[in-house]
């Protein structure tokens, strides 16, 4: 089997438990505040949730593939995925990373599995309350939230049934948060996949369209609280940032990607170095 694609919808109840605080109340920029205004907060956040469980839901498309690395590339089913390496050796590890790094080479003769991923919330969970500007900002937060939590949740469920390579996990949420898990969950537009418009590869894979996600003309994702990237399940993959590149990476990725270089310059902008177009 070359590859298998499953569509998911949950209820806010069955993903609000994985939802992370910490990063709810760092949007807010809460740290330092008084716990008075912190408690505030969060129960307004709740009280929102309870309204939505009554007419929203999160969703999902996941797709696991027949994968290889070939160099710099992943050949994910019948697509090439162009990625990024350090050009600064990585703080931990000494080395210049790259995703393609933790599945197996294609020389090698064996097929390795990568898995592909998009979650995303209903758009009017982060488009209503125009004329509140406190409950709007209040719904686009948690709204991203639990798109978040969506892909937290469905990642559990991959690595202990859908892909299975972990079916005896039982990790507590405070783990879950922490990544204590095997394998890691980069996400397109992140420091280890700082090029958005790598989703329309992604589109082309799974079909995130079908659970309402649309890209703009640079790759991003509306709804916003949307969020996209792969699943590896190497015991020693870990996350990193890619960093700075130079024009000859620029020019080597354009030409792997098969765009015009001034395309992927703008593409990768923040990400070059002493470049010009």
């Amino acid at each position: 089997m070359r590859g298998m694609r499953d569509v998911v919808h949950y209820t806010i109840a069955e993903v609000e438990p994985y939802v992370n605080w910490l990063y709810f109340h760092h949007a807010w920029q809460m740290n330092g505040k008084p716990q008075a205004e912190r408690d505030v907060l969060r129960q307004d956040a709740d009280q929102l949730l309870r309204q939505w469980e009554k007419s929203y839901h999160t969703h999902a498309v996941v797709g696991l593939f027949e994968a290889n690395s070939e160099g710099d590339d992943l050949i994910v089913g019948d697509l090439r995925l162009p990625l990024l390496r350090q050009q600064q050796p990585d703080p931990i590890t000494g080395a210049c990373l790259c995703i393609a790094d933790f599945v197996r080479p294609s020389a090698q003769g064996v097929k390795d599995r990568v898995g592909v991923f998009a979650t995303t919330v209903d758009p009017l969970m982060e488009t209503m309350y125009d004329d509140d500007p406190y409950q709007r900002m209040l719904a686009q937060t948690l709204a991203d939230r639990l798109a978040e939590a969506t892909a937290e949740r469905l990642h559990e469920q991959v690595r202990r049934g859908l892909w299975g390579y972990a079916p005896d996990e039982q990790l507590t949420m405070e783990e879950l948060h922490a990544e204590a898990f095997q394998g890691i969950r980069p996400a397109v537009g992140y420091p280890s996949l700082p090029d958005s418009s790598l989703n329309f590869l992604l589109e082309r894979l799974i079909g995130m369209s079908e659970i309402g996600i649309r890209l703009t003309e640079n790759g991003a994702m509306r709804p916003h609280a949307s969020v996209s990237g792969l699943m590896l399940a190497h015991p020693e993959a870990r996350y990193f940032s890619v960093g700075k590149i130079g024009d000859d990476q620029l020019a080597d990725y354009a030409s792997r990607r098969g765009i015009p270089l001034a395309l992927a310059y703008k593409f990768l902008a923040s990400n070059i170095f002493n470049t010009t177009k």
